[in-house]
């Protein structure tokens, strides 16, 4: 792994990983020096290999799958549609959580809120209405999501 990276959060630094070894990523005396964002870091020139995002996106491989997302229900989560959420079936769903629950058949994304015996699928978008369930027995929670991939 190539890595140039810098201090702390938010001060505009990046850390630059290749997936291919043959391929070197050109450090910050090489890049244009319009793309600057800050001093060069002493672990520029550090290597490490290959970048495995089974290990860094995913805890269990047997029960984590891919789904698109189909809408903007979540957009104010940061969800929008054309994303693709990691989802791992084998976690359990806690209050707070965004998760993909089965509702009339269908698969939905929403964030769970549990109400003592009642269930809330909350959704984060204007004009998308909640779902609400008086008994958590009515709910089918198909997976917990752990990740969301979108384009930038």
């Amino acid at each position: 792994m190539h890595s140039m990276q810098g201090g702390g959060e938010g001060d505009g630094h990046v850390a630059v990983f290749s997936a291919d070894r043959s391929r070197r990523v050109a450090g910050p005396a090489e890049a244009d020096a319009a793309t600057a964002a800050g001093f060069p870091s002493p672990a520029r020139d550090y290597f490490d290999g290959r970048i495995d995002l089974n290990r860094h996106l995913i805890s269990d491989p047997t029960s984590t799958y891919v789904v698109r997302v189909d809408g903007d229900s979540m957009a104010d989560a940061g969800i929008s549609s054309g994303d693709e959420l990691i989802v791992d079936r084998s976690r359990t769903p806690h209050d707070g959580a965004v998760v993909v629950a089965v509702v009339d058949g269908e698969l939905l994304v929403r964030r769970l809120l549990l109400r003592g015996d009642a269930v809330i699928l909350q959704a984060e978008s204007r004009g998308t209405p909640d779902v609400e369930l008086p008994d958590a027995a009515e709910l089918t929670v198909w997976g917990v999501v752990t990740r969301c991939l979108h384009h930038v």
